[in-house]
């Protein structure tokens, strides 16, 4: 727990000491009320030594070891002030409301952080190895990469891996925060703790268990936790000088009292009274508990921010700059139009010439034809011709596909497709010797959730940018299909480029980059806020930003936004409520004689209050939303 008013060690009341307190808190009670008897001082004494002596201890631990001087000291002091004036069952009152007060507050700050190390527990503890002919169950720790496991249906991923034989769908919530399963085939990527939902699954393993990415998840998220936010080193350094001020203020209204006439005893009471009311414990803890929760459910929601000055900064964020490529996009061409007499023909000859090329574009042509069934035909003596296109043999005569470049070396003249041949996509011409047999499109495709992000981040009045290194005929495409207009269309930009455009827009306020955290580096360092997107297995991409959205999904992006400025919402709820009771109670104390049980209760009340109002946080709205 952060460092406030409940220091860990004495946040981590056992049972024993709670029903130690209880019983003894019981028995006064009972001693006062009903039937008076030896049982009464017991119950007090148990309670002081129970509840008020840890509570010291750790209190005056902190006092000499770290110069700190902590809010539990004041309870203890307005404890034994109660017993010195003869108001022993108040001390006992006020320390019983807190060692309980403190034990739900330890126990829910506690529920904030084991959301994300929940995790952990996902992870298969064995493995099904294949070892020759024979599958045999092995610990997942002892998995290296190279292994290769097989995964049932219904069963967890046991660490990252590639498969190699079988498909099925996969549930990814547990990594990436996606609602819908995905469906993995051959050659596809699997994480550790996702789930094999219908088939049975070869996967070879591509990190050890240590390494994998729900290990670095949970170290990340460990990590983000230790780091404080601004408004929590605020709370932290307000708390360290407001509670000297506290002990001093109640010296200060003691001897007042006392100057005024008042009794010795009613003095030392009211003064009591006045520490207990104006303890900042609610001030202290308000911030943590609501940082604490929004970073576990941004973690299960599939988006991880390195601490809680990058949830605090995506909060006030004013400009979103994107990055195109594997962002916006997919990343991966995609055949987007056939200019062909004969679709499944030259669909065949396209695939047979382009079989052997691992140029994205021929893996995007051979896709398409597995898409639609349609067998290669058998090309031979394939050339490539770099910059230009291939050559190749086919039984009905040589057939050649490539650019305008190679359309000219062979004599062929091309003809115009209308709102093809303006550059905004590659054509890919395919023809035998001067004879022009047709053509394909292929280009990047926007991603199926980046328009309604786009869409959702200018609803609330955000300016965005587009940044690609990419031609602008392309850059328009994709922006004008995504709603961007021409001005915010950035397009031919170097690294350089992209990060002088980021400071301009830092300019006029805080600015988030969006980019795949491999190529951007330069723009996620220089932005206020850098976030990579699909970072799930990406050690750069976890690395390299600010936040890290652990899908492609686009849609995680707006709802963090989302989270990050409903958290700065519920911190400044937390603080005008505790800050206001704070208030009523000290010129309750100063003014109106408020006893002392009903400080007790506003003060740990209140307490209560605000970490469970932070704890609202932990309901997943990423997820949801």
């Amino acid at each position: 727990m952060p460092e406030h008013s409940h220091s860990h060690s004495h946040g981590n009341h056992d049972n024993l000491l709670i029903a130690v307190v209880l019983l003894g808190m019981g028995a006064a009670l009972f001693s006062a009320f009903l039937l008076p008897g030896w049982w009464g001082p017991a119950g007090l004494i148990a309670v002081y030594l129970a509840a008020g002596v840890p509570t010291a201890l750790s209190a005056l631990s902190e006092l000499f070891r770290e110069r700190r001087l902590d809010i539990d000291l004041l309870m203890v002091l307005a404890a034994l002030a109660a017993a010195a004036v003869g108001s022993a069952l108040e001390g006992a009152v006020l320390l019983t409301l807190f060692a309980i007060s403190e034990t739900l507050e330890t126990r829910a700050m506690g529920r904030a952080r084991r959301a994300v190390e929940a995790l952990m527990a996902l992870r298969p503890d064995t493995a099904l190895k294949r070892q020759g002919g024979t599958v045999v169950e092995v610990p997942s720790a002892e998995l290296l990469p190279g292994d290769i496991v097989v995964v049932r249906p219904g069963a967890r991923v046991p660490v990252d891996g590639v498969i190699v034989e079988g498909e099925a769908s996969m549930d990814l919530s547990t990594v990436t925060g996606e609602s819908m399963p995905a469906h993995k085939g051959p050659g596809d990527r699997v994480f550790e703790a996702t789930v094999n939902l219908n088939g049975v699954l070869e996967v070879e393993v591509s990190h050890a268990a240590a390494d994998s990415t729900v290990a670095r998840m949970v170290a990340l998220v460990t990590e983000a936790q230790s780091q404080k936010a601004p408004s929590e080193r605020f709370s932290d350094w307000f708390g360290q000088r407001y509670t000297i001020a506290v002990l001093l203020g109640a010296v200060a209204a003691f001897l007042g009292f006392l100057a005024t006439g008042t009794d010795m005893d009613t003095a030392l009471y009211r003064a009591a009274t006045l520490l207990v009311a104006a303890s900042p414990c609610a001030v202290v803890i308000s911030v943590p508990a609501a940082i604490l929760s929004a970073l576990s459910a941004a973690a299960r929601g599939g988006v991880l921010f390195k601490g809680g000055g990058a949830l605090e900064a995506l909060a006030e964020v004013r400009a979103f700059a994107f990055d195109k490529t594997g962002t916006l996009t997919t990343g991966r061409a995609e055949v987007t139009g056939l200019h062909t007499t004969d679709e499944s023909r030259f669909l065949a000859l396209m695939a047979g010439i382009e079989a052997q090329s691992e140029h994205p574009i021929a893996d995007a042509i051979r896709r398409a034809a597995a898409e639609r069934g349609i067998d290669a035909a058998g090309v031979h003596e394939v050339r490539a011709h770099p910059s230009e296109g291939v050559t190749g043999q086919h039984p009905d005569g040589p057939l050649w596909a490539g650019n305008a470049r190679m359309a000219a070396r062979m004599g062929a003249d091309l003809p115009h497709l209308d709102g093809v041949s303006d550059g905004a996509e590659t054509l890919i011409w395919l023809g035998r010797e001067a004879e022009i047999l047709g053509a394909v499109t292929v280009a990047d495709r926007p991603r199926d959730s980046s328009r309604a992000a786009v869409t959702r981040l200018r609803s609330e009045g955000l300016t965005l940018a587009l940044m690609t290194g990419d031609r602008h005929a392309v850059a328009r495409r994709i922006g004008a299909d995504l709603g961007f207009q021409e001005t915010e269309i950035h397009a031919d930009l170097l690294p350089a480029d992209k990060v002088a455009l980021v400071g301009d827009l830092a300019a006029q306020g805080r600015v988030a980059f969006v980019g795949d955290g491999v190529n951007d580096a330069a723009a996620l360092a220089r932005a206020d806020v850098g976030i990579a997107m699909g970072a799930a297995g990406s050690e750069v991409a976890l690395q390299a930003a600010d936040v890290a959205l652990m899908s492609n999904e686009m849609g995680q992006l707006a709802a963090a936004r989302h989270l990050a400025r409903r958290t700065a919402r519920i911190i400044r709820q937390n603080l005008i409520f505790a800050l206001g009771a704070m208030l009523v109670l000290v010129i309750g104390g100063l003014f109106f004689d408020l006893p002392l049980p009903l400080a007790v209760l506003g003060h740990e009340g209140g307490t209560v209050l605000v970490v469970l109002n932070g704890l609202r946080l932990l309901a997943d709205p990423i997820r949801r939303a």
